[in-house]
């Protein structure tokens, strides 16, 4: 097979693939990007509170304001700074301390905000017949002893209590518990029943963002396509997107051991874990006229006899996708850096980036590093496409013979053709299959480089301070350009006709003019690989020359 039909191939695929990727962002909005405009409390005072599961005391959808004052109060460790609304205790905001809004900014990034443009919230509550939040006046208002928690320096954990007292005399403590390095928020709730009757309440948490995002991501057009929206995992399904559409379309309700429930957007995800040894409900609803939706779960239904007390807890992911904490964190919730259909190939590459980034400290070398490992391991396809190449070149003037003495008996010339190459010991197909193997690599890096959190904002040197987005100058695309014109050249070739000639030779252009808008990351990857064969595209050939192979030698 041709050098250049490969490179025909290539550009068909990638086209492919660019078409797909421009589709699936029809499909799915862009990342959320934050703004810096203040929490309000008078947002979301018409919260959807899910049914509790039992007949009696039926919970209204939509709950009252309560009467009492309200307040928001903010906790500050070293990961995180959240701003709680103590009407029903959400966190209606949550600033990620050690990701800048964008690149060399002072704002960090806001993953939870409830302004007038855009909400996206974490709620959580206790429903039922005794339930705080279902309660016919509204969503409880919560006490807290201050209005600023924050973690000190000799402290591994930040214990913020808030607590409502019903008109039986029930204690219901809510407390937030944030913890050094990490981005767990532990939710608690204990129930303090010092009435005469017995107390039935059921935990719940959910999510709740608007369907549609003002914002507009400014970076890479390929970067349109990552998912934000619901998510959810299951003991029947590890991981399972639940876009916005399927919101519309049917409410989520499904019953699962453990589970957690999720709202996605890039680099970062928002995450109600539900109690892991327990029988949760998975839920979500679209919120028409608000123009947002929920997905959350409902722990089991829960009795407090008279005079004892009990705590129910769930956990609250806020943070960026760092695949180890995410596994700590709850099962499968790792699987929400998703690396598409691809995974199998993508998660041993990220290993590998990852390993060799912690000798080289840098992002970018390590990506130089993993295109020698990767081109290495396929030198002995590469080579035997080379040599198929060049016996293929050598037996074009026996090809031209049999198409003159078969004409157009398409099956003599086939069978001849066949012949030919066991004759010859020749594999027509033998030049294909590495750039079989380097689409499905290129493809998996892309979705490495889209999805990994390491690499956004990562520097590599000089004008590249970002890996994430595109080469603001344009010079490793144009590198790129021309190291697969020079490939061209170097390339054995037996097209005659005029018009794939000519495709051919714009070929490096349309590359050039796709890879403007790649991750200068992705496109890092491509020029080295590039470098890579032509060394050993001069090293192939000229020992393919020692051995008579003077075919290989590129066509004028």
């Amino acid at each position: 097979m041709e050098s250049q039909r490969n490179i025909l191939i290539i550009a068909l695929l990638l086209v492919s693939f660019l078409i797909w990727q421009q589709w699936d962002s029809a499909q799915n909005p862009a990342e959320v990007q934050p703004t810096t405009t203040q929490t309000t409390a008078s947002q979301g005072d018409s919260d959807f509170i899910p049914q509790a599961d039992q007949v009696s005391g039926e919970v209204p959808g939509e709950a009252t304001p309560a009467v009492a004052s309200r307040n928001l109060i903010t906790v500050t460790s070293d990961t995180l700074k959240l701003t709680i609304d103590t009407q029903g205790g959400d966190v209606v905001r949550a600033e990620l301390l050690e990701h800048d809004d964008s690149l060399d900014s002072d704002d960090k990034f806001v993953l939870l905000m409830n302004d007038a443009n855009f909400v996206n919230v974490a709620q959580s509550g206790l429903i039922g017949r005794d339930g705080p939040d279902s309660s016919i006046a509204g969503r409880p208002v919560y006490h807290a002893e201050q209005q600023q928690y924050v973690l000190a320096a000799d402290q591994d954990s930040l214990t913020v209590p808030m607590t409502f007292i019903n008109d039986k005399g029930v204690v219901f403590t809510k407390t937030f518990i944030l913890a050094r390095n990490s981005h767990v928020v532990q939710v608690n709730y204990n129930i303090d029943n010092q009435s005469a009757e017995p107390v039935q309440a059921q935990l719940y948490g959910q999510l709740k963002q608007s369907m549609e995002s003002p914002y507009h991501d400014g970076g890479s057009m390929l970067m349109a396509s990552a998912y934000r929206g619901p998510a959810y995992s299951s003991s029947e399904t590890r991981y399972t997107k639940y876009d916005f559409k399927k919101v519309r379309e049917a409410n989520l309700n499904q019953t699962t051991e453990g589970g957690w429930v999720s709202m996605l957007q890039h680099y970062f995800v928002s995450a109600w874990i539900a109690p892991q040894q327990e029988q949760n409900q998975l839920y979500s609803r679209a919120l028409n006229n608000q123009g947002q939706a929920t997905i959350g779960f409902k722990a089991p239904l829960v009795t407090v006899a008279p005079g004892t007390e009990q705590t129910l807890s769930a956990d609250l992911w806020l943070g960026p996708k760092l695949q180890n904490e995410m596994a700590a964190a709850a099962e499968n919730l790792d699987l929400t850096v998703d690396y598409g259909w691809l995974w199998f190939i993508a998660q041993p590459l990220f290993k590998l980036l990852h390993f060799l980034q912690s000798f080289v400290t840098n992002w970018g070398l390590a990506i130089v590093l993993t295109t020698f490992v990767v081109r290495g391991i396929m030198y002995p396809l590469t080579k035997a496409q080379y040599t198929s190449m060049a016996k293929m070149r050598m037996l074009q003037p026996k090809l031209a013979a049999l198409r003159e003495r078969h004409g157009d008996d398409r099956q003599k010339m086939s069978q001849g053709m066949m012949e030919l190459y066991k004759k010859e010991k020749v594999n027509p197909l033998g030049g294909c299959l590495p750039i079989l193997i380097q689409m499905p690599i290129f493809i998996s890096l892309y979705w490495v480089l889209m999805e990994s959190v390491e690499l956004r904002h990562a520097p590599f040197m000089l004008w590249i301070d970002d890996l994430s987005v595109r080469d603001p100058y344009f010079v490793l695309p144009i590198l790129m350009g021309a190291s697969m014109f020079l490939i061209q050249k170097m390339s054995p070739t037996t097209v005659t006709d005029p018009m794939q000639q000519k495709v051919m030779q714009f070929m490096p252009i349309i590359f050039t003019f796709f890879f403007l808008w790649f991750p200068a990351g992705l496109t890092l990857y491509w020029l080295v690989s590039n470098v890579v064969t032509i060394a050993q595209q001069w090293y192939i050939f000229r020992q393919l020359e020692k051995k008579g192979l003077h075919g290989s030698k590129a066509a004028s």
